[in-house]
């Protein structure tokens, strides 16, 4: 359920259609996203969204399990499925929060508009390295302009068809200067693809793909572990609330790969999980900021770092390693 690579704001406007001086491939990408902005009510309705909400139930299925001897699949995956619910609140500018409760287990996250956070059975309450990011399950086809921000700087790199549906790829690479600022510990991500496949016939999204690649360097000497995981989501079944286009239904399958210098050491697991939106409401009365305050204890971490951050920010900013390019994040 993660939040995606990229820091995005809907408070800034989407680039302007520009020919002149400018590569087709971005061009391309620019049209195609006016494109799929209109198709899911136009600019101005979807501007005039102050706060959203969402509830949804999903079903979670790890189906299968690789090792270098041998694959475990699960031959009763539709009975041995968990099946849950999430609920998600957004509001302006770049607060949500979320809270999924499957199989017996319950993990809140959030983002009061300066920090992410997340909240999980097995890390406890803790907040997430890096500047702030959008929500996976908000741009699953629940907001149409935060997705429109997240793609501004992409290319068009050509077509394809998805599920017998003609589209149109967008895709994002994030720079050295992002992956350093993401890496933490022993742990380096060593690449960052996000592509966007828009229907050529209605102009929505319909699938997106995320991969990350990440080395992980033994603190006792021994070799390195890469890990690559790559998220495809399909996203189905749109209907108008309100004048919005809301995907209603959608499924993502997850891989995660493990491999290292030895041969025998590679493991893949593969998971699935599908969701049906069941309500969303827009501009709902009495929202307001307190229902985005983070837990206690990470709100008094978060300020006691604050002043030294603010430092290093303004350090990397003198020395031009934080410029106008697009910083991409991913939460939850």
């Amino acid at each position: 359920m993660g939040p995606w690579p990229i820091h995005v704001s809907c408070g800034e406007p989407l680039p302007h259609l520009s020919i002149k001086d400018t590569p087709i491939e971005t061009s391309s990408a620019q049209y195609i996203l006016q494109q799929y902005t209109a198709a899911s009510g136009g600019v101005k309705l979807l501007s005039s969204i102050k706060n959203s909400y969402a509830m949804g139930k999903l079903k979670m299925i790890t189906s299968e399990l690789e090792t270098a001897t041998r694959v475990v699949k699960n031959r009763h995956a539709s009975k041995a499925a968990e099946s849950g619910g999430f609920v998600l609140w957004q509001m302006s500018p770049e607060m949500w929060y979320v809270e999924l409760a499957v199989g017996g287990s319950k993990v809140h996250a959030g983002c009061n508009g300066k920090l992410v956070w997340r909240h999980t059975p097995w890390h406890g309450a803790h907040a997430a390295k890096g500047p702030i990011r959008p929500l996976r399950r908000a741009l699953q086809g629940l907001d149409p302009l935060t997705t429109a921000s997240m793609f501004a700087n992409a290319r068009c790199i050509g077509e394809k068809k998805v599920n017998g549906e003609d589209c149109f790829i967008l895709k994002l690479s994030a720079d050295p200067q992002t992956l350093k600022a993401r890496s933490e510990g022993p742990a380096e991500i060593i690449r960052h693809y996000l592509f966007g496949y828009f229907s050529q016939r209605t102009g929505l999204l319909v699938h997106m793909e995320d991969s990350h690649l990440t080395r992980t360097q033994s603190t006792t000497g021994g070799d390195a572990l890469y890990w690559e995981t790559t998220i495809n989501s399909f996203l189905d079944d749109y209907r108008s609330v309100e004048g919005v286009m809301i995907a209603h239904s959608g499924r993502s399958v997850v891989t995660l790969f493990r491999f290292g210098e030895v041969a025998m050491s590679h493991t893949k697991t593969r998971m699935e999980e599908s969701w049906a939106i069941e309500e969303v409401a827009f501009n709902v009365p009495g929202l307001s900021m307190d229902c985005f305050i983070p837990p206690a204890d990470i709100n008094k971490k978060a300020m006691m770092m604050g002043s030294h951050q603010a430092k290093a920010a303004a350090l990397e900013k003198q020395d031009g390693q934080i410029g106008d390019n697009v910083l991409w994040r991913v939460e939850v």
